[in-house]
């Protein structure tokens, strides 16, 4: 275990530390959270001392010890400690990542907190009160434990001290370390870099179950961890007296039940003496013996149903989808090579190794995928900040938080939708005066929401604020040049204006808005993503932005279609459906691009003239029907080859600028295919109807 993991770790504490402050602002009351606040201090503390951070477990004593006070009833948890600890988080954060923090600034913040929990309140005895009135214990249940610690050989090598560990364990109670040392090698055997022990503690404590697994959080993977409850309770109320010393070996492993069986099989069974003595009926024995066995069975279950989890590195699950990536472009060539010839044997395997590969893509994607709840949760701490920074009131709500997408993706998804949600505070919620001049709720509402749809997440952020000003954005836009003063433009063409660079409606600029930095980044973060991005707004109603990703950057089902001598993939998620069109159907739109659907005319693309392919047309060719946010556009293509799957590759820099295609793959036979962008192409067609439109009208 080294210094990288334990940053990892601590970052994930924080975090978990951040989330659960912010609900204990909004529900002070609850001792669960309070718990869970303290158990992410005791961590961060005890491990930061184990693997030398001391400065981190020196600050965050003091901050621990106030969460202890609100424990035990003689601190009450109020806005000015919540946002006391926020700012302090930060303060550790900076720390765990190397930053330089100013002394002065820390020794301020920890008198702070020593003040705070050297003088209770007097709201004190009044929230234990109301405690005591809700039924919880003033104070918590004492239990035994065993715990069963046995590192893995390298453990020192990876710079780990154990000895703190067995030193916080005695801070939580009474506790007893036995030592095995069995496994020792002989002399000439032995690796001084090697641990060859292992340990039992017999600990009591009132902390709990989870405060012990806190102890071993940052070697859980380096080691057996086993942590068993021997008894419960006060005292020997509803408690067993005392366990046989047969049972307690059994139980550890220490003797065979056979060794034991064997050793009393000369002595009676206590139910046969109690029976012959006419103690007790054999009824009863029997009705014991059943008990006895249900409860085993139960204790059974639960231990097979215990759930373990493997902690991978990013950058070894990058390597993964890396090699997969590969394996289905030699998948792509083996499939080829078996097609040209006639060897059945060969085509059998190559469908085999198709299948397989697709098999293994799914769930190597599926690994990738990570729940976007982890970063909607970020932003309550933005809204809350921000809120007061600007002297309004607004809450966030978070639907959709269990929908799963690419942890590429989510990463780079964080800035836009940071821009996004400061944007819907400043701009678009009004101050806590003008929401009730306009009959509002005094808190404005922010809603972050999140849906599969198809192969794609639809990202929504929307607010109940005053809404997009048209004009206001239309005059600001011909200000600076954007458009000339008599166009006509939709109210939807007006709002894809604030996506232009440097565009901003603000009058002063402030560390929030004004400088014009903001929704072009978001346009830009988004388009990298192969993404789109809708805008939507009512007046005196609110906005709504809607954001379209992929679920994944790296492999996605295409269709290979051929124009030319060139191939090209259209992206499978956006693909409806395909339709013939003979040279008669083209004439007969006498030079429009348009075919007849089922009695509907649908407009088109010919990618030959779009492409600038010279030679001639088939006799017969496909018009692909596609769809990208929520419009159709038909690909005109010579020839529909069939599926393949798409690994996708960027392009290089010189040729980011091309419009309508989104990257490249390398197909069967070593040739690169570029990848169309189906939403650019609809966009493209809706600029040429609005053109055309506003050509006719005048």
């Amino acid at each position: 275990m080294d210094a990288d993991i334990y940053k990892a770790e601590a970052l994930e504490l924080l975090d978990e530390l951040e989330a659960a402050l912010l609900e204990l602002e909004e529900q002070p009351e609850d001792r669960e959270l309070v718990d869970r606040v303290f158990r992410a201090l005791h961590t961060i503390k005890g491990s930061g001392k184990m693997f030398g951070f001391d400065e981190v477990a020196a600050f965050t004593h003091d901050i621990e010890t106030t969460y202890d006070a609100v424990r035990e009833g003689k601190l009450a948890v109020s806005p000015e400690l919540v946002s006391l600890t926020l700012a302090s988080r930060d303060i550790i954060r900076a720390m765990v990542d190397g930053e330089e923090v100013d002394d002065e600034a820390r020794t301020e913040f920890v008198c702070r907190f020593q003040a705070m929990h050297g003088k209770p309140e007097t709201k004190a005895g009044g929230d234990r009160d109301k405690r005591e009135k809700k039924g919880r214990p003033e104070k918590r249940q004492t239990a035994i434990y065993r715990v069963r610690f046995k590192p893995v050989e390298d453990i020192f090598q990876t710079g780990t001290n154990l000895v703190p560990l067995f030193k916080e364990l005695a801070e939580l109670g009474e506790s007893t370390v036995i030592c095995h040392d069995e496994t020792v090698s002989v002399l000439e055997d032995l690796q001084p870099e090697n641990c060859y022990f292992s340990w039992d503690i017999v600990l009591t404590t009132d902390r709990g179950e989870d405060a012990i697994r806190d102890v071993f959080i940052f070697v859980e993977d380096d080691c057996s961890l086993e942590i068993t409850t021997i008894a419960e309770g006060q005292g020997d109320e509803g408690q067993e007296k005392h366990r046989l010393l047969g049972e307690i070996l059994v139980e550890k492993g220490d003797i065979s039940p056979a060794t034991l069986h064997e050793i009393l099989a000369g002595k009676p069974l206590l139910g046969q003496t109690l029976v012959k003595a006419k103690a007790v009926e054999q009824s009863k024995i029997d009705a014991a013996l059943a008990e006895q066995q249900h409860v085993r069975k139960l204790q059974q279950v639960r231990e097979q149903t215990a759930v373990g989890s493997v902690r991978v590195t990013a950058d070894k699950l990058d390597t993964l989808v890396d090699l997969v990536g590969e394996l289905v472009i030699v998948q792509a060539r083996l499939s080829q090579h078996a097609s040209t010839g006639d060897d059945q044997t060969a085509i059998t395997i190559a469908e085999e190794v198709e299948r397989l590969t697709s098999e293994l893509r799914d769930n190597t994607m599926g690994l990738r995928l990570v729940p976007i709840g982890t970063t909607f949760s970020k932003f309550k701490r933005l809204v809350r900040d921000l809120s007061q920074e600007l002297g309004k009131e607004a809450e966030l709500v978070m639907e959709g938080g269990e929908t799963e997408l690419d942890k590429t993706v989510i990463e780079r998804l964080n800035d836009p939708l940071v821009h996004i949600v400061r944007n819907s505070i400043d701009h678009g919620i009004e101050s806590p005066a003008a929401r009730q001049a306009a009959g509002k709720a005094k808190a404005g509402l922010i809603r972050l929401s999140a849906v599969h749809a198809g192969a794609n997440v639809v990202i929504t952020i929307s607010d109940d604020g005053a809404g997009l000003n048209a004009a206001k954005i239309r005059a600001k836009a011909v200000e600076k040049g954007l458009i000339v003063e008599d166009a006509e433009l939709g109210d939807e063409e007006i709002f894809k204006l604030i996506f232009e660079p440097g565009f901003s409606t603000a009058g002063i600029v402030s560390d929030v808005s004004g400088r014009g930095v903001g929704m072009d980044v978001v346009q830009r973060g988004v388009s990298s993503l192969r993404g789109t991005i809708e805008v939507s707004s009512q007046p005196g109603i609110g906005t709504d932005i809607v954001i379209r990703l992929p679920l994944t950057m790296a492999i996605i089902d295409g269709l290979l279609v051929e124009i030319g001598d060139e191939q090209y993939v259209i992206p499978q998620a956006a693909v409806l459906e395909c339709f013939a069109q003979s040279r008669e159907d083209i004439d007969r739109a006498h030079g429009n691009d348009v075919i007849n659907v089922r009695g509907h005319m649908l407009p088109y693309v010919c990618m030959r003239k779009r492409f600038g392919i010279a030679g001639d047309m088939p006799p017969s060719r496909r018009v692909v029907l596609c769809e990208a946010n929520g419009k159709s556009i038909g690909l005109a293509v010579d020839r529909v080859i069939g599926n393949h799957q798409t690994v996708i590759k960027p392009l290089a820099d010189v040729y980011k600028s091309i419009s309508c295609i989104s990257g490249a793959t390398i197909l069967g036979d070593g040739t690169v295919a570029l990848i169309l962008d189906v939403a650019e192409f609809t966009a493209a067609s809706q600029k040429v109807q609005s053109a055309t439109s506003q050509q006719l009208s005048n």
